[in-house]
């Protein structure tokens, strides 16, 4: 099946992630014709938290930190969504996260509301203890107006299960021990079997439905990865499991490519090692740019956003495109993509596995009990799939490309919970 091109009118400059976000919610409020102050309640965010997290570091100064938690809209459950440590976090990019987040579930089916938090600190340049206070910090100053009935923080970029560990156990000392209040957490502490894999996993499986579209047989495939960090190394180490070879992979540290392929799980093990891509044995390392350009069946995006931009779209070389990353690819990209017969599946879709799986956690921790890994990909397939069929029923049906198809989805499952609920008349 040939890949469609977005519909919309060319942007006329490259957006931002939270301009992205508001692009494609702007053109399916418009075709769902949905009335400009009812689009009005739905784009705009019910809450928005900003704090200072002032924390003494190593060189004996008080560094202060910005931190935020934006709550997008509730209308079909507790709010929910990351807790994200980067340098580069501002109140826009957790804006659109947060707004990406209340598609994403309603895509998927969940019953979640769309949030997102963050903190401007570089955890690489944190030692254990500083990031513990980093973390109980901002977790004291937004407390409030969390909780497992309210909204329910995850880990994101920069965080991961020891975070969210530190979280619960603030969160507890207010209100008593509540391992709901957070997902992501590790095995020992209440969290889901099959929860750090389950983002790259949904990813997967993701392809596996789009790939008899284009043409692919998965163990005769071959792919690149673009940010091989949690996401990607999984979603690499699990294409590998079904024959597919990775002939690209990239991180922060540089690019490295080998036709004849790339194990994975070898790859996976070394940079846990603390060792560069580049130091693996046998690779050629390639200037990161370069990366899309790697001929290959599929490229995983799997880093930051508008990492495929305008300037270089045209040198992506492959029929598929599955976003691991959140907005990866701008607008501008998107029609690129599109014109050259790429078909994308977005990240509105294609990442939603991390969170598929942190409300299967939420549904055990307030339940008091666990399922076993093998019952939690199960259940997340099944998701995956559904949503996937229901997503490219409606593109089919439209004639939209996957992504203007899924925001449709979104926004119109979104609009249904608000009416009902008596917010929109």
């Amino acid at each position: 099946m040939a890949a469609m091109a977005s519909s919309e009118p060319a942007p006329r400059a490259e957006l931002t992630d939270y301009e992205t976000v508001r692009h494609w919610f702007a053109i399916a409020a418009d075709r769902l014709g949905i009335r400009d102050d009812v689009a009005a309640v739905l784009r705009t965010p019910y809450r928005e938290v900003r704090v200072q997290v002032p924390v003494k570091l190593a060189d004996g100064r008080i560094h202060v930190f910005s931190g935020y938690r934006v709550q997008h809209n509730g209308a079909r459950g507790p709010y929910k969504g990351g807790i994200r440590f980067h340098p580069s976090v501002d109140l826009d990019e957790v804006r659109a996260l947060a707004e990406l987040m209340t598609w994403k579930t309603a895509i998927v089916g969940i019953p979640y509301g769309g949030a997102k938090g963050g903190v401007d600190v570089d955890p690489s340049r944190l030692s254990p203890r500083e990031l513990q206070t980093v973390s109980r910090s901002f977790l004291n100053k937004v407390e409030k107006v969390l909780g497992p009935t309210r909204d329910i923080p995850a880990p994101d970029v920069g965080t991961n299960a020891q975070v969210m560990a530190w979280l619960m156990d603030e969160y507890g000392k207010h209100h008593g021990h509540t391992p709901a209040c957070v997902t992501g957490k590790p095995i020992a502490l209440e969290g889901s079997y099959g929860r750090e894999a389950a983002t790259g996993r949904g990813v997967v499986f993701m392809f596996r439905e789009a790939a008899p579209l284009v043409d692919l047989i998965p163990a005769e495939t071959s792919f690149a990865v673009q940010g091989f960090g949690n996401v990607g190394s999984w979603a690499a180490r699990l294409m590998q499991q079904l024959g597919a070879r990775m002939v690209a992979a990239s991180d922060a540290s540089g690019a490295i490519h080998h036709e004849a392929g790339i194990d994975a799980e070898r790859l996976a093990a070394h940079v846990a090692e603390g060792a560069t891509l580049a130091e693996l044995p046998g690779v050629e390392p390639i200037p990161p740019e370069d990366l899309l350009g790697v001929e290959c069946d599929v490229l995983i995006p799997a880093a930051l956003g508008g990492m495929i931009n305008a300037d270089n779209a045209d040198r992506v070389r492959c029929k598929l495109v599955v976003e691991g990353a959140n907005s990866p690819t701008t607008p501008a990209a998107d029609r690129i993509l599109g014109d050259k017969g790429v078909f994308v599946v977005p990240d509105v879709m294609a990442n939603a596995g991390g969170v598929v799986v942190s409300y299967f956690e939420w549904v055990q921790n307030l339940q008091h009990f666990r399922w076993d890994e093998r019952e939690v990909n199960d259940r997340l397939g099944r998701i995956m799939r559904k949503a996937f069929r229901e997503v490219h029923a409606r593109s089919h049906s439209t004639g939209t490309a996957l992504r203007e198809a899924a925001f449709e989805l979104g926004i119109e499952r979104v609009l249904e919970a608000a009416i009902l609920r008596g917010y929109i008349e």
